[in-house]
């Protein structure tokens, strides 16, 4: 059986749309944004500007760029033309889904389609290590074609709009960390899928989670010797590969106890532990809880 773990990761995350806006940037601007945590899109329609953020290079975007940051922190969007120290402004809104940054009067030098998302998963923050933490995609039409679909959804209230919106955020952001390179090239999931050697261990993995997996067994589906394919995998993904394998089989584990059908023994077998109490103890050892009390504390899913 063929698995996707991208594709896997991404549903589970059960992303949602919060807004998406036209802005335009005018003159000589700086916006600080403030969504601490939460996914960020931009694409870059027409013009140019500078990503600062912290412990990163500056990034240079122009027209046909698409930047998505899985996890925001502390970022700042200005104009080419840096404008003078301390000055942050905020979008004025002149239509519906659009907004304006900048003096009054002045030129537009930068015109992008914004978008917030938010990912309703109890699991979002061990998801999103997995992946990188900013993707920057140039030129890519399949992007543009889709952020408009998301665009025009989030101003019309359809009949499942919802369903709809988290649908196209699927793919959306399954063609963004599928064609786009994080701009430090950090260790994560994309990187190890995009690694000739790595991705059949992972693959092998994500479609057989309660197989009793050992690092030599994960290095033969990679061709590799053991002592290389735990460095390389280490290296890429970030993880130690029984790491990885843990904390897939722990992501899993939550899912099925949220929808309260099966015992805790069939929740254990079905994520590869031989039995209930070793899967409780290593459950509770990652997760702070008994899988018990974690499926009485958490909503049905």
């Amino acid at each position: 059986m063929t698995v996707d773990p991208l594709a896997e990761i991404v549903t589970l995350l059960q992303p949602s749309a919060s807004y998406s806006k036209l802005v335009e940037y005018a003159g000589r601007w700086r916006v600080r944004r403030d969504v601490e945590g939460k996914p960020v899109f931009f694409a870059v329609l027409e013009g140019a500007g500078r990503f600062v953020s912290s412990g990163r290079p500056p990034l240079i975007v122009r027209k046909g760029d698409f930047v998505l940051s899985p996890v925001t922190k502390d970022h700042v969007v200005e104009s080419l033309e840096a404008p003078p120290p301390g000055v942050a402004m905020t979008p004025t809104e002149i239509g519906e889904g659009r907004f304006r940054v900048g003096p009054p009067g002045e030129p537009v030098n930068l015109r992008m389609q914004v978008g917030v998302c938010s990912f309703a998963s109890p699991d979002a923050a061990l998801l999103v290590s997995l992946l990188p933490a900013m993707i920057v995609a140039r030129d890519e039409p399949r992007l543009a074609l889709l952020l408009q679909l998301v665009g025009d959804e989030t101003r019309h209230a359809r009949p499942a709009r919802e369903l709809v919106l988290e649908r196209l955020l699927e793919v959306l952001l399954i063609e963004a960390l599928r064609c786009g390179a994080d701009i430090l090239s950090a260790p994560s999931l994309a990187r190890g899928l995009s690694d000739d050697r790595l991705v059949s261990a992972l693959r092998a993995m994500h479609a057989r989670p309660a197989h009793a997996w050992t690092v030599a067994d994960l290095a033969a589906e990679a061709a590799m010797s053991r002592s290389a394919f735990f460095a390389r995998f280490n290296r890429i993904v970030g993880l130690p590969p029984i790491e990885y394998l843990l904390t897939w089989r722990m992501a899993l584990a939550k899912r099925l106890l949220r929808t309260r059908e099966l015992a805790i023994e069939h929740v254990a077998a079905q994520v590869g532990y031989a039995s209930a109490s070793t899967f409780s103890t290593a459950f509770t050892r990652h997760v702070g809880m008994s899988p018990m009390r974690y499926a009485r504390a958490t909503p049905a899913a």
